[in-house]
């Protein structure tokens, strides 16, 4: 049995010690057997580090380490290039100077590995010289490989002056390519954003991104045949469909759904346990704060269709949070047509990993429950599955009476029905329930519509005004004094706007008469004052 690459990411290594190497040379010869420079986008933990590290083995002919691997009889391992690694995923740089000491440290690292002289120069004076000598050196053109470019500006990405600053830093870096063309026979750069080529890469406008492009989809991550293959000895008995759901789910334009491999490594080696091995390992409070200060529904994240450029590139001074989510992998491509001429993507939250870990960070950021929360989601997912709809509720009272007041200060967020909606889809999510936002009738569109077991519930929200709340409240009253326990469906109904609506534009009815389902109708009124449920 094959051990694990956990922490691995250079083939030699793998190799020495006797570790599962997921073949992705198929590909690496199509993009080196002719002079290119290209350019990749992916998540973190994808396996970026391990390709650029492969590219480096095939570039200075290290042919022993490619036996048994589909470009082993296809290279010509006579010819050895000069390599330079450039790669900024080690600590953390935090202003332009340290970037540009860091940028002098990796060209001394590169001088002194292809053996040259250190040259005390600016770094484009610098670069471009150790480009020129390596080639002139050893008689062939020099490779470039760029591993995590975009990382010192990730590093700085809430405070943009600073990012903006390490960004014209990186851009003086990678401008140099372009005017050493002639003496590079390949430049490959990976990193998880993709900058637009104004702000980074106008210096650099000979890359070709291989991103989106079918014919590398699979360039990084696992498919699951490699689970069924290489990785059988480990899998035993799991249920293979679980581990899809789990963990499957990443697209970029090809049919196959891949896995992160720092996911299903992590699972084996802690005895095929799910959790949120990948997600951990990243931040997205900023991401978080994003939507919050947008004031972005996030039930619409249940059906995203975006353009091209939404997907396709990143600036500092103008994040949109869509682009960081599919770049950053908490968002998929599901599938793509043509609308109007143009290409339109609908994008997707790739698996339940993602699914329910975000959904907790976005509960956590909107509610501050962080040690409440586990409490009113075990409760809300039983009354759901029971079809207990008063329970429902008075959880929902519970769980907005629990928001700090400090939330609401100096903003009106409380105000807007997204703000409830956003909660409550949220919330319902990390359920792993299945939601419909904004469900489509004949007649209009129920604001959320909730699947869970042999239940269904179709859900408007409405927000009132004190003068709105207290006329309802007069009426609960009333109705309270006339009919005592006994509660009249009626007067409820014509007294609850959000379930009058859903009554009278028959938002329920595509769902009644399916065989074993139980359909209900929540009508949930919220006070802009008290910012808590009414009804």
């Amino acid at each position: 049995m094959k051990n694990l690459p956990l922490g691995v990411n250079t083939l030699a290594s793998m190799k020495s010690e006797n570790m599962i190497y997921v073949d992705k040379t198929p590909m690496a010869w199509e993009l080196v057997k002719h002079a290119g420079r290209f350019f990749l986008s992916r998540p973190r933990r994808f396996g970026k580090s391990l390709f650029i590290d492969t590219l480096k083995e095939i570039f200075e002919g290290n042919q022993e380490l490619f036996k048994e691997l589909y470009i082993h009889d296809k290279w010509d391992w006579s010819q050895k290039y000069p390599v330079i690694k450039i790669d900024f995923s080690d600590g953390t740089i935090q202003s332009r100077e340290e970037l540009d000491n860091i940028i002098h440290e990796i060209l001394t690292e590169n001088e002194n590995y292809l053996n040259l002289k250190n040259s005390p120069m600016s770094i484009r004076g610098r670069f471009g010289h150790l480009i020129r000598e390596a080639a002139k050196k050893y008689g062939k053109k020099t490779v470039v490989l760029v591993d995590e470019y975009d990382k010192p500006i990730l590093d700085n990405i809430e405070n943009s002056k600073v990012a903006s600053e390490i960004r014209e830093g990186l851009k003086n870096l990678y401008s140099v390519l372009k005017g050493q063309d002639a003496h590079l026979q390949f430049v490959f750069m990976t990193g998880v954003t993709k900058f637009s080529k104004v702000s980074l890469f106008s210096g650099v406008n000979q890359l070709t991104d291989i991103t989106l492009s079918e014919n590398y989809s699979t360039i990084c991550g696992y498919t699951h045949e490699n689970l069924e293959t290489q990785f059988s000895d480990h899998m035993g008995s799991v249920d293979m469909e679980k581990l899809k759901s789990w963990y499957n789910g990443y697209k970029w334009l090809g049919s196959v759904c891949l896995y992160n491999p720092y996911d299903i490594l992590l699972f084996i080696y802690n005895k095929k346990s799910y959790r949120n091995y990948w997600f951990e390992t990243g931040n997205p409070t900023f991401l978080v704060k994003l939507f919050q200060k947008n004031r972005y529904f996030l039930p619409s994240l249940a059906n995203l269709v975006v353009t091209e450029e939404i997907i396709d590139s990143f600036e500092v001074e103008k994040i949109n949070p869509l682009t960081l989510l599919f770049q950053s992998g908490y968002l998929t491509i599901e599938k793509t047509f043509t609308r109007r001429q143009r290409l339109m993507f609908q994008l997707e939250i790739p698996n339940l990993e993602v699914k329910i870990a975000l959904h907790d960070h976005f509960i956590n950021a909107y509610t501050d429950l962080v040690n409440e929360k586990i409490t009113l989601q075990n409760t809300l997912y039983d009354c759901l599955e029971q079809g207990d709809v008063q329970g429902m509720t008075e959880v929902i009272k519970r769980l907005f009476s629990s928001i700090p007041w400090r939330n609401f200060t100096n903003n009106d967020i409380a105000d807007y029905e997204g703000y409830y909606a956003s909660v409550l889809y949220a919330f319902f999510s990390s359920l792993d329930a299945e939601i419909i936002p904004e469900d489509i009738t004949n007649h209009g569109q129920a604001d959320m519509t909730v699947k869970l077991g042999n239940h269904i519930y179709v859900m408007e929200i409405k927000v009132v005004n004190q003068e709105s709340a207290d006329a309802l409240y007069r009426a609960e009253k009333n109705m309270a004094a006339n009919y005592g326990e006994e509660l009249d469906g009626e007067y409820a109904i014509e007294n609850n706007p959000a379930l009058k609506q859903i009554i009278k534009k028959g938002y329920a009815k595509k769902y009644r008469g399916i065989k074993g389902i139980t359909v209900h109708e929540v009508g949930l009124v919220f006070s802009k004052t008290t910012r808590n449920l009414l009804m």
